[in-house]
């Protein structure tokens, strides 16, 4: 399968009329928005292209990510840059491109979801929309709030939707959260419960980048200072939407693949080392993330490849591990072991 990056040229101005953006209806179209993805975030973050790819991903397959990191790390720079790379094609709804919550201890519900005012000239109560009405979200430092906000959250990503006095309202069909905590800072903390965690489709734990990337980083201060790349052509909300369904649609996903997957879960349940297995759920989530990344290495199936390639980031946060086993790596490696190589056999004799 050949791709090619569309010659689609954007304006920008802040918001875009569809016209200029024809519908995307098949797999090179798709590929043109993880192009135009890669090339603007890659302006704004320095030495983690494993993450950017990652987060697009995450994005493509219409899943949420949580990153444990250290403070300074760019995370809200990375999250930042996703909502640069996005043009609202619907600027007359209450939707924005992107918010960031900081959560504190002495955070309520209501300044997440928003809340009902009394207007004393009308007479009249007014829904005023709380920061996660917005298509990329930076959920940071989630770890520090209360459980009753973090609730508030998880009916957020897991129904597109929020209740306020008795009334639901809904999210935009993208909406994507990117969730930070600190690994290291434990005090003051409310730990994410396996409920919530299993909302996030990735859990990546960012580490400091290579001393050539600082480097870089420190080179190119300036220029990213004054939006070095803002000149490159950017992404519609329209267009990531209509690339999510050519993804479900058009990249193929074989009944070895879907077995490979289930075995592998499984093998997570079975296993001693393993208090708590992987989800149906995580099952469920993790088809179009495969299908994303699939059309991200320019295939359009498949492969026990992307299997290995994101197992971890999909069931390391969801596994429960018995007291006294290190590594859920090691566990994950044992289990994913025998499907892929069966999977692997049985694509060579195809």
């Amino acid at each position: 399968m050949t791709m090619d990056t569309p010659g689609v040229d954007f304006e920008n101005s802040p918001h875009i009329t569809r016209t200029l953006a024809p519908p995307i209806t098949d797999l090179n179209g798709a590929w043109g928005v993880v192009e135009r993805f890669r090339n603007r975030i890659r302006m704004a973050v320095r030495g983690r292209d494993e993450v950017i790819e990652i987060a697009i991903c995450a994005l493509l397959a219409d899943g949420h990510v949580l990153l444990e990191d250290y403070p300074g790390s760019g995370k809200t720079t990375l999250a930042k840059a996703l909502g640069d790379c996005l043009v609202d094609d619907k600027p007359d709804d209450i939707i924005v491109t992107f918010r960031r919550i900081q959560f504190t201890p002495d955070l309520l519900p209501s300044d997440v979801t928003g809340t009902t005012i009394f207007d004393p000239n009308t007479h009249k109560f007014f829904f005023r929309s709380g920061p996660v009405f917005a298509h990329i979200v930076l959920a940071d430092e989630i770890n520090r709030t209360s459980p009753k906000v973090q609730s508030a959250m998880l009916e957020a990503m897991a129904e597109k939707q929020v209740t306020v006095d008795n009334r639901t309202r809904k999210l935009d069909e993208l909406f994507f959260v990117i969730a930070t905590q600190n690994p290291l800072d434990l005090a003051g903390t409310f730990p994410l419960p396996s409920a919530q965690l299993d909302r996030f489709l990735f859990k990546i734990k960012m580490t400091h980048v290579a001393r050539d990337a600082e480097l870089e980083i420190l080179a190119s201060a300036q220029a990213r200072k004054h939006n070095a790349g803002s000149d490159l052509p950017r992404v519609t909300r329209t267009e990531v939407c209509d690339a999510r369904r050519v993804i479900e649609t058009q990249v193929h996903v074989a009944p070895q693949v879907r077995e490979c997957l289930v075995d592998v879960a499984q093998n997570t349940r079975k296993d001693p080392r393993v208090l708590q297995g992987a989800s149906t759920r995580s099952l469920v989530l993790a088809m179009p993330a495969l299908q994303a990344r699939a059309l991200m290495n320019k295939r359009n199936y498949v492969s026990g490849e992307d299997i290995a390639s994101l197992s971890n980031l999909i069931f390391g946060h969801r596994l429960e591990v018995a007291p006294g086993v290190d590594s859920v790596d090691s566990v994950l490696r044992d289990c994913m072991r025998e499907p892929l190589e069966r999977l692997s056999r049985m694509a060579m004799q195809r």
